[in-house]
């Protein structure tokens, strides 16, 4: 397939953009700062452009069979638009295009609530703060699947949960929202961007990739999502 992935120099992008030249596919990269970007390929096309610029995503979605957004901001952030301002730009361009198949990412913190089933001081404790200092970034996200939901294209909304590095694709779990669970490796929620891009699973859906295995501490995730210790970003 030829599929395009916006925020692909972010680190959850790199990996779906390596991953999908690994299955074959042709991929063209969107990224502001495309001399920055470090995969190379001869199935890669690696296009400047800022999301929130309609005319720049026009030119990029435009001859492919799907899309994939993996934009995202850090914590902290104020008075957020990237998520429904770019939402808004891709639906609008895939449509113009003829082009239906569109996965994003959003976060499990879109409903603004802690999920059932968690321990004490997670759902007392910790979530409330994490959505405090991400309320901003949270609205905008569920504006963005406000937008997308508004279309009639076959989409696929992923909300990933404390995203934290794995060594490798786990056997993670795909689901409806609100699934007991925290976290989410980066490479399993590649995996399941192209799974979902290329397969067409879960299509008009909202889903959880929840990681199962070598998951971290609650309290490290916290520290580096929360507190933005070793980066943010999708």
């Amino acid at each position: 397939m030829k599929l395009v992935i916006f925020g692909a120099n972010g680190p959850t992008g790199r990996l779906a953009t390596v991953q999908a030249l690994a299955e074959g596919h042709t991929v063209t990269a969107v990224t502001r700062h495309p001399q920055a970007f470090p995969i190379s390929d001869p199935a890669l096309h690696v296009a400047k452009a800022d999301a929130l610029d309609p005319e720049a995503v026009d030119r990029a979605v435009a001859g492919h069979d799907a899309v994939i957004s993996t934009l995202g901001v850090p914590y902290g952030d104020e008075a957020i638009t990237t998520f429904s301002e770019s939402a808004k730009n891709i639906t609008a361009a895939m449509t113009a295009h003829g082009i239906r198949r569109l996965v994003c990412v959003t976060s499990t913190g879109v409903p603004m609530k802690p999920p059932p089933g968690e321990t004490l001081i997670y759902r007392k404790v910790v979530v409330p703060a994490l959505l405090r200092m991400g309320r901003p970034l949270y609205e905008d996200a569920g504006r963005m699947e406000q937008v997308v939901a508004r279309t009639d294209l076959d989409w696929t909304i992923i909300r990933p949960s404390g995203l934290f590095e794995g060594p490798a694709v786990t056997d993670y779990t795909v689901g409806p929202p609100q699934m007991i669970g925290r976290f989410t490796s980066r490479r399993d929620l590649a995996d399941a961007l192209i799974r979902e891009a290329v397969e067409d699973r879960n299509v008009r859906s909202i889903v959880e990739v929840i990681t199962t295995e070598g998951t971290p501490s609650v309290y490290r995730v916290f520290l580096k999502e929360a507190l933005r210790i070793g980066g943010g970003g999708r």
